[in-house]
Parts: structure tokens; C-alpha cells; sequence
């Protein structure tokens, strides 16, 4: 059989895997980058919103679509109020130390994982998609969802741009993320900003769990390989660069999702933590990180 139609499903296969991993990554990359710490519960917040998006689909009565609708708005806002209280209550009182708030992340991802055992239980969990057609090619048909999943994230990707580029809030991050003393001596509440910016890292991670769930189900231990594939994404697209970490994303996605299809699942994931270390060793400020004095 010709080989064109298998590298079409393995890239349409990637650009889903590329886009949930971009929503995560962007999440998980500006927490670094505006609060200069690494968040290592970014995992567990994943999985928050997927066993959120469950129980609220399952409570929803009405159409499939309804509930997947209310889960898309309440797992992420879930997630982000579970992220503001554990900055106000944990990590302010720690100063943002960064090895302090990896220790205290490390204990805050492992209460969520227990909470989440406790609560939810330790099966797998089907999430109903909000529909199920397909999409007709020439050589199959393809799940009309996961190309919604790819143009969703794209839109979310962009309102984030846009906040941080087109707005007040997103002009004082960046102040703070520059330089956070001299944006409190210019008023700016900069522990304000830093609740703002754990939450919204957690609600973007909550949002790409629920996209995927429908299509890989909802677990209580499903936070391990997005945290580390984001850490991936975002060593390798440059800390702290929207840009960088979208095309790294885009890059290991479409590396997974093709490597997928004609060899070993696992290769790609392999593949990835080779390009982390050449990066490493080569460019350490990433591919579009800026060299820091």
C-alpha cells in the first residue's frame, strides 16, 4: 500500500498530541517564566482537570455535548482556584524560593494524586466526546473531534498571545517577569500577579486534559508523561518564549505521532529526551530563549 496515507494519519495523529502538548507546556512555561519557578505539580493539575471534566459529564444530564461544554468551563476553573489557593496558602509563604517551591510542588502534585485515588478511584474513565463524526478522506475517515481538538487549542493558544501582548494584564506580567522589584515599586502587586499566573498555568493544563480525555480516558496517574514531555517542550523551545514553546510542542508532537505509526510508541518520547540533551549541551537557553548575562 502506497506510504502517503499512513504519513497523513501519523501527522494528523502528532498535530492532536502537538496540540494538547502545547496547551500543557505554555501552562507549565509561563509559570516559569514570569515567577521564575518550576512548578513540578503542572502534572497533577493535568490530571485535576480531566477527573473534573469526568465528573461533571457524568453529573451533566442532557446531551453528551452539553456536559463536555460545562467541563470545558469548570475543569479549568477548577484547577485554577485549587492553583491560587495552594499559592497563596504554600507557595507566597515561601517567598518563591525555587528550591523550596519544588519541594512544596513535589508534596502538592502528591496530595492531588492521593486526592484523586481517594475520590475518584483508581480505573481508567471514559469521558463522552461531544460527538462522533468522521471526517471523510480519500483513503479514511478521521474523528471529526481530534481535528476540533487541534483547532480549539489553536484558538486558546492565540487568546493567550493576545492576553500577554495585547493587554493590561499581560504588560504587567511581563513587568514583573523582567524585573519584579522594580514592578512593585511601581505599584504593581506582584503576588497578585504571580496567584494570576500558578492559576492560569494550572487551568491551561486542566483545558488540554480535557480535550484529550474523551480520547485517551481520565486516570488518577495520567499526570506523568505531560509533565514531562512539557518539560521537554519547554527546555527545548526556550524558557519563558510563547513562540519557542509552541514550535517545540509542534516538533515533538509531529515526532511522537509519526515515529508512533511506523515504529515503537516509545521511540518517540526516546527521540524527544535526545533533542532535550543536544539542546542542552549546544543552546541551554533553548532554541529561542534569550542568552541571560
Amino acid at each position: 500500500m502506497d506510504l502517503g496515507p499512513f504519513l497523513f494519519l501519523a501527522t494528523l495523529e502528532g498535530l492532536v498530541s502537538a496540540a494538547v502538548l502545547a496547551l500543557t507546556a505554555v501552562g507549565l512555561g509561563l509559570v516559569f517564566g514570569v515567577m521564575r519557578v518550576v512548578n513540578v505539580a503542572h502534572g497533577e493539575f493535568f490530571m485535576l482537570g480531566a477527573v473534573v471534566a469526568w465528573a461533571v459529564t457524568n453529573l451533566m444530564p442532557g446531551a453528551p455535548a452539553l456536559g463536555f461544554v460545562a467541563a470545558l468551563a469548570l475543569s479549568p476553573l477548577a484547577a485554577a482556584l485549587v492553583a491560587i489557593a495552594a499559592d497563596r496558602a504554600i507557595l507566597r509563604r515561601l517567598d518563591y524560593a525555587p528550591e523550596a517551591v519544588i519541594v512544596a510542588t513535589i508534596g502538592l502534585g502528591y496530595i492531588l494524586q492521593q486526592g484523586a485515588l481517594s475520590l475518584y478511584g483508581p480505573e481508567a474513565r471514559a469521558v463522552a466526546a461531544p460527538f462522533s463524526f468522521r471526517i471523510q478522506f480519500p483513503w479514511f475517515g478521521y474523528s471529526g473531534y481530534k481535528l476540533a481538538v487541534i483547532v480549539f487549542a489553536a484558538l486558546v493558544l492565540t487568546g493567550v498571545w493576545a492576553l500577554l501582548t495585547r493587554t493590561k494584564i499581560g504588560l504587567v506580567m511581563r513587568a514583573t517577569q523582567w524585573d519584579r522589584e522594580t514592578a512593585t515599586a511601581f505599584g504593581i502587586d506582584t503576588d497578585r500577579v504571580y496567584a494570576l499566573v500558578f492559576g492560569l498555568g494550572a487551568g491551561l493544563a486542566a483545558t488540554a486534559a480535557v480535550l484529550v480525555a474523551p480520547i485517551s480516558q481520565a486516570h488518577y496517574l495520567m499526570g506523568g508523561d505531560p509533565l514531562l514531555l512539557s518539560f521537554a517542550v519547554v527546555i527545548i523551545g526556550g524558557l519563558g518564549s510563547l513562540r519557542g514553546t509552541v514550535i517545540a510542542a509542534l516538533l515533538i508532537g509531529l515526532t511522537d505521532g509519526i515515529v508512533g505509526v511506523f515504529f515503537a510508541p516509545t521511540l518517540g518520547k526516546i527521540l524527544a529526551t535526545l533533542l532535550v540533551a543536544l539542546v542542552l549541551v549546544f543552546r541551554p537557553q533553548g532554541l529561542f530563549g534569550r542568552k541571560t548575562a
